[in-house]
């Protein structure tokens, strides 16, 4: 993996056009009567339709495609309060990560208010402007209350990316922990079962100074007080919170095949090393691109507001979030493209302990966790467009990127048509195992269950 000094980073970010976006005009405009329609006189009339139909918003203008990507800057990644402007290079990072990853435009937006009613009346006051609304890097506990009243009060989906994310040790009680842990319950793990910490120590029944967030995850177990008793025999370990706060006998004392996500950034709770090193049976996470398994929200985010976008959510709900989650986890045991492989300079990237997400280049995310969403968006009564050519709405996502290679699509249509029973040799070779198993999921070709040995 990449490895990069702090000059290569500021350079990055100033060469050239300073920062990482820009706006492109998306009509001609280069004769005197491109300005005329594209501003007075012609501009006129898309206004009056909008004003008799404001549906037609989305017709005539980029709303339909357009998320706002707004912080106050007082929880920015692991770097904490460091205000609005601050955080304006991550805010454009993720307008970035939602171009090239599902094709949708940003304007990033850096709210100087910490006052939760300041904060919410100012998103409110823009919100025509936009299709969508992600929510980022702001503090708990205002986090939940800003979240809570702008999804009660506008009609576009709106997300704070940082809430959505066995014995479970979370370390760290911010948005991004509360709203993983919540996720955990959601499928199916049990509430007494995590242990959460915040920077005073375990979230317990008997202390008076948690907020409703944390008293949710308040332990009973008045006998767990430190991090290092909260991992004795656990079987997840969640860290949001700040880097080298593990050590490799906290990660010796966890339970058989323990599973460590020390995600804070830019140092993880424990480096990758020294966790790999502590024990053989580890699966092991981080959120740096430089090791194996980066946990990113970059494959939830860009693809959850795609969905959202394309049937007019008028909100993102649980069961669009989990429809993400079940869509990657999938994703992640399916075969991988080689274009992945070749990417990361490996030969067959297959599900296991240095493989258990998906990574974020893969092609097939947009065309597979965007659909889940939209479905379940549907489903749930918040969509008010309704896709019913699910495969038309696939190729749409391919050519959003430029995926698509219509020779070689036109040809896999013909085929499923009237797939065919085709034998493949050399069944001890992974690429013929690959392309076997990608014909018949495609549907290709029939499965032959009497033909395997």
């Amino acid at each position: 993996m990449a490895k990069f000094r702090k000059q290569d980073a500021l350079d990055y970010h100033s060469q050239g056009r300073p920062g990482k976006i820009e706006v492109i005009p998306t009509k001609p405009h280069s004769s005197q009567r491109d300005l005329s329609l594209a501003y007075s006189p012609g501009v006129a009339e898309p206004c009056l339709e909008i004003e008799k139909n404001p549906e037609d918003a989305y017709k005539y203008t980029a709303k339909g495609n357009l998320v706002a990507v707004i912080s106050n800057g007082t929880a920015v990644l692991g770097l904490g309060n460091i205000g609005a402007l601050a955080s304006k290079p991550v805010m454009e990072g993720k307008g970035l990560l939602f171009k090239i990853f599902a094709d949708i435009d940003v304007f990033d937006i850096e709210v100087d208010a910490t006052d939760i009613d300041h904060f919410v009346n100012t998103v409110k006051a823009i919100s025509p402007t936009f299709g969508g609304i992600n929510l980022e890097d702001i503090k708990a506990p205002e986090c939940f209350e800003i979240e809570r009243r702008l999804k009660e009060e506008l009609n576009i989906p709106l997300m704070h990316d940082d809430q959505h994310g066995v014995k479970i040790v979370v370390n760290g009680a911010g948005a991004s922990a509360i709203s993983c842990a919540k996720l955990y319950i959601a499928v199916g793990a049990k509430k007494e079962n995590i242990v959460m910490l915040d920077s005073k120590g375990v979230l317990s029944v008997d202390r008076e100074d948690l907020d409703e967030q944390k008293t949710y995850f308040a332990t009973t177990n008045k006998k767990i007080k430190t991090l290092e008793e909260a991992m004795k025999d656990a079987d997840v370990f969640v860290g949001l919170s700040k880097g080298n706060v593990v050590n490799q006998d906290m990660v010796r004392s966890m339970a058989k095949n323990p599973i460590v996500f020390a995600l804070a950034n830019p140092d993880p709770e424990i480096p990758y090393a020294d966790a790999m090193a502590a024990r053989k049976d580890i699966i092991m996470a981080t959120g740096r691109s430089d090791h194996p398994n980066q946990v990113n929200n970059v494959l939830g985010f860009p693809f959850i507001f795609r969905g959202a976008l394309d049937v007019r959510a008028t909100q993102i709900n649980e069961p669009m979030k989990l429809a993400a989650v079940y869509a990657i986890a999938q994703l992640a045991k399916e075969p991988v493209p080689d274009t992945v492989n070749l990417a990361y300079d490996s030969k067959n990237i297959v599900f296991g302990p240095e493989y258990i997400i998906p990574k974020p280049i893969d092609p097939r995310l947009i065309y597979t966790v965007a659909p889940a969403v939209a479905k379940a968006a549907m489903e749930s009564g918040v969509a008010q467009f309704k896709i019913t050519n699910w495969e038309a709405y696939e190729n749409e996502l391919i050519n959003r990127l430029g995926l698509d290679n219509k020779l070689i699509r036109n040809l896999t249509n013909k085929a499923k048509q009237n797939p065919k029973r085709v034998v493949f040799t050399e069944a001890d070779h992974y690429k013929i195992l690959k392309a076997a198993q990608q014909v018949a999921d495609e549907g290709i070709a029939k499965k032959d269950q009497k033909a395997y040995r």
